[in-house]
């Protein structure tokens, strides 16, 4: 099997990457240089050059504040951009996996998002990511689409990272308390996808680590695990940090469909965080 792979500069892009090369299966990496997604021509050249049986597209426009006030870029990379690809793809019968959020939600209630509910995006970026989600599904008849949340990786920024500076620079943070969902460690997603790409178990699926926390406690388990029990957590409402993009509240996500078709779930996001903290102290 041979798999193209977007977004290798981010944070999941590198470790699928990694990943595949681990297992000996070929892969291509791409970042904006190298296909830009938002340039159809682009993308049909390099897609239908590289010769590949499968298409994991993990590139996106990710800044979902700024993603407010820039709705045109975002929608033409999140939107169109996976338009692109999901045409190729369809056209010459190729495996997809889209990577996508639980933003597509509208982030209300307790009860956890089944991978078929309905969608009703709460923000541009959520919109836009939703509006790909349709996409693939229209064009891709062999298709994954894998809803992430909280993602924390090695190569990239992430709350985590956040975490560290700001504990070590103030001794003290405020973190919101009332938004409830599951963090992602991109290693862990990564073996699956790889798992996951290898079958023909289409669908729309949900994957996180297990366990549910509001990120008042992630950060309280961050400091934790870390030994930096001296710095001072402060739990606070939304509302304290106004932000121009509206977050939901409720980000928990059912990944029973996982073990339905065969699919281990993703180790506790406690023994996630303890394993990328060993892994970003020895490697930086």
């Amino acid at each position: 099997m041979k798999i193209l792979v977007t977004g290798v500069k981010g944070q999941l892009g590198f470790d699928v990457v990694n990943e595949c090369t681990k297992r000996g299966i070929e892969t291509v990496g791409v970042d904006v240089e190298e296909m830009d997604i938002t340039d159809a021509a682009a993308v049909e050249r390099v897609i239908s050059g590289a010769n590949v049986d499968a298409v994991i597209h993990c590139a996106a426009y990710t800044a979902v504040d700024a993603a407010e006030d820039n709705e045109e870029i975002c929608r033409r990379v999140n939107g169109y951009g996976t338009e692109n690809i999901a045409k190729v793809c369809g056209r010459l019968n190729l495996k997809m996996m889209y990577i996508s959020t639980d933003y597509v939600f509208d982030g209300q209630g307790e009860r956890p998002w089944e991978p078929d509910d309905e969608r009703h995006p709460l923000n541009v970026y959520g919109q836009t990511k939703y509006e790909g989600e349709l996409a693939v599904e229209k064009y891709v008849e062999k298709f994954f689409t894998v809803r992430i949340a909280w993602v924390f990786g090695v190569n990239g920024k992430n709350f985590i990272k956040t975490m560290l500076r700001l504990g070590q620079e103030r001794g003290a943070v405020s973190v919101v308390d009332d938004q409830i969902g599951s963090p992602t460690y991109t290693y862990d997603l990564a073996v699956l996808l790889v798992d996951m790409i290898q079958t023909d178990k289409y669908g729309r699926y949900h994957a996180t680590n297990e366990g549910l926390c509001s990120w008042y406690e992630f950060a309280c388990e961050i400091f934790k695990q870390a030994g930096m029990d001296q710095v001072k957590v402060t739990p606070v409402d939304s509302s304290s940090f106004p932000a121009k993009a509206k977050r939901p509240s409720n980000s928990r996500m059912s990944k029973d469909k996982l073990e339905e078709n065969g699919f281990h779930r993703l180790p506790s996001w406690q023994d996630a965080l303890g394993r990328y903290l060993k892994e970003i102290k020895t490697n930086g």
